[in-house]
């Protein structure tokens, strides 16, 4: 986003810059997509949160760095799954901070139809949606 000569710009803004270039969308819509097949959800959180707090059934997890290699559609390392730049993607992280950068990243490899869940993970559960794996 930054070329040489440009400001440098503060993180919130580069979050607000980065999520003005696409539609986030909300856990819900999130859940709904990816039970109609219509999108992948991809969990970027590190290991130890997803120990601490489980999984969304369903999601692939790709650690963040990781993410592009894994979801470029013409690198030689990529998932099954990524097979398109058309596939719809839903990244998330914990709170939908990161994930708003990964998704800005999966943009420029071409997945135009990249997007991040409002408020991570911690949305997604306190929606009441689907966790698995959680340790008591």
């Amino acid at each position: 986003m930054s070329g040489r000569g440009e400001q440098p710009v503060g993180i919130d803004e580069l979050l607000e810059r980065v999520r003005a270039t696409y539609v986030r969308v909300t856990p819900r819509e999130a859940y709904d997509a990816a039970q109609a097949g219509e999108a992948l959800l991809v969990d970027i959180r590190y290991a130890a949160l997803r120990e601490r707090d489980g999984l969304v059934p369903g999601a692939l997890v790709i650690e963040r760095n990781e993410l592009e290699w894994r979801l470029d559609p013409r690198g030689s390392h990529r998932v099954p799954e990524a097979g398109s730049h058309d596939l719809r993607v839903v990244v998330f992280c914990n709170e939908g901070y990161a994930s708003s950068l990964a998704a800005e990243s999966l943009h420029r490899l071409g997945l135009h139809r990249a997007t991040d869940l409002t408020g991570g993970f911690q949305a997604w559960r306190t929606a009441g949606l689907p966790v698995t794996g959680v340790r008591r």
